[in-house]
């Protein structure tokens, strides 16, 4: 596939990574594009070595690399308002690759216009949701630029032949037949995608697919108390020491890791249509969503509680769906960041073989009155007075059945008077 539309003093700025779509992707533009291309490694916290990653983009044929180190920028606004909102995909899914694509997409932007870049290229495949991620975030800053998505023009059909390709072109890629998994990773997870996951009927081999997680037999035989602050409804203190959210998130995962907390095997519904099976590796952000989520139960009311989580539905859905840059993710925000005026405190959590459990809940906002919700008396509740409650409460109740029941006995009597007649 060649095209005229593309001169040599064209740029195309290529979000690359490393991995074996990207590797190929820079041969196959110069290729067929008469270009120069500029690789964009935007780091957000993927366990890589940006020299190599560097050397090795240059080697395959990139003019310029940047690399941008955002880490900070996504824990901090991404992330952490993620985090906020209970945002779970599906009511799993803690939106690890969803999350990072839009940062992403901003900042490749921003190496386009600082290049004079018309064309900005991704290595994403035309069956999944970050496509869609890309492109929206890309429009969301500047609409005029182009998108090259070779996954929907060449023709390279599968990974197998994309690794065929790499070693006809002499380019080291991370993956080889046998492992073929396509993985993604960022400071809050890793996913693994492809291979005999693709089949339902096979168990996920955890020993061989695990990057950032130990097994539940290799997890720790002794558990781990871990006690968390928050202020505002962001973690700000680990077992008493001041972190910045990014540090908070990496000593995070190294903890939950060593429990084997945070693994999930999940068939989801991708925004284009169909189905897929993915295997997600949230150490850190599994702790932070429920130790967050424990102390909201503490702290907020219960009708905030269940609008929240209804809203979080819907906030997550919009994060996967690639509209992180919209007016409602924004209106959104705005609102789930009202409810976190009172979530502070602390809450103490016990680790154990995957497990996260509940050990302390406090805070000087606390809704829970033990003086009040014991069985004990108190002041602000008689218990006679639940006698009158329930009467108002029941009212609907007992006028629908009064009104089953009359219905009932007219239908009887036409009944009887038919049989006489």
């Amino acid at each position: 596939m060649k095209t005229n539309n593309i001169t040599k003093k064209d740029k195309i700025v290529l979000a690359y990574s490393g991995g074996l779509d990207t590797s190929i992707i820079i041969p196959w533009l110069k290729e067929n594009y008469n270009a120069d291309i500029i690789a964009a490694c935007i780091n957000v916290g993927q366990d890589e070595d940006m020299q190599k990653v560097q050397e090795k983009a240059i080697k395959s044929g990139a003019s310029k690399v940047y690399i941008a180190d955002v880490v900070d920028e996504f824990v901090k606004d991404y992330v952490y308002k993620s985090i906020k909102a209970n945002a779970l995909y599906e009511g799993k899914y803690l939106l690890g690759t969803a999350l990072a694509r839009p940062l992403i997409a901003k900042k490749l932007v921003e190496i386009a216009h600082i290049e004079g870049a018309p064309y900005i290229c991704h290595g994403c495949t035309g069956k999944g949701n970050d496509q869609v991620r890309f492109e929206v975030g890309i429009a969301a800053f500047d609409p005029d630029i182009k998108v090259i998505a070779p996954w929907r023009i060449w023709d390279i059909k599968s990974r197998e032949d994309a690794i065929d390709y790499a070693n006809a072109k002499g380019i080291e890629v991370p993956c080889t037949k046998d492992k073929i998994y396509s993985r993604d990773q960022n400071l809050l997870h890793i996913s693994h995608e492809g291979g005999d996951l693709e089949d339902t009927k096979n168990e996920h081999k955890a020993d061989i697919l695990y990057m950032m997680t130990k097994t539940l037999e290799k997890a720790s035989d002794e558990a781990e108390y871990v006690e968390l602050t928050f202020d505002k409804g962001e973690a700000v203190m680990l077992n008493g020491v001041s972190l910045e959210p990014h540090e908070m998130l990496a000593q995070l995962n190294q903890i939950g890791s060593n429990h084997g907390i945070g693994v999930l095997d999940m068939i989801e519904n991708r925004l284009v249509g169909m189905k897929s099976r993915g295997v997600y590796e949230t150490p850190g952000g599994s702790i932070l969503v429920q130790a967050h989520s424990l102390l909201e139960s503490l702290t907020l009311d219960r009708n905030t509680t269940h609008t929240k989580s209804i809203l979080a539905l819907e906030y997550a859905k919009l994060i996967y769906d690639g509209l992180w840059f919209s007016p409602l993710r924004e209106s959104l925000d705005a609102f789930f960041e009202k409810t976190q005026e009172m979530v502070s405190g602390t809450v103490k959590i016990k680790l154990y073989k995957g497990n996260i459990m509940p050990a302390s809940i406090d805070s000087p906002f606390a809704l829970y009155d033990e003086a009040i919700s014991s069985f004990g008396e108190s002041p602000l509740y008689d218990h006679k007075d639940a006698e009158g409650f329930i009467n108002l409460y029941s009212l609907p109740t007992k006028i629908q059945s009064m009104m089953k029941k009359k219905v009932q006995q007219q239908e009887a009597l036409k009944n009887n008077i038919k049989a006489v007649g």
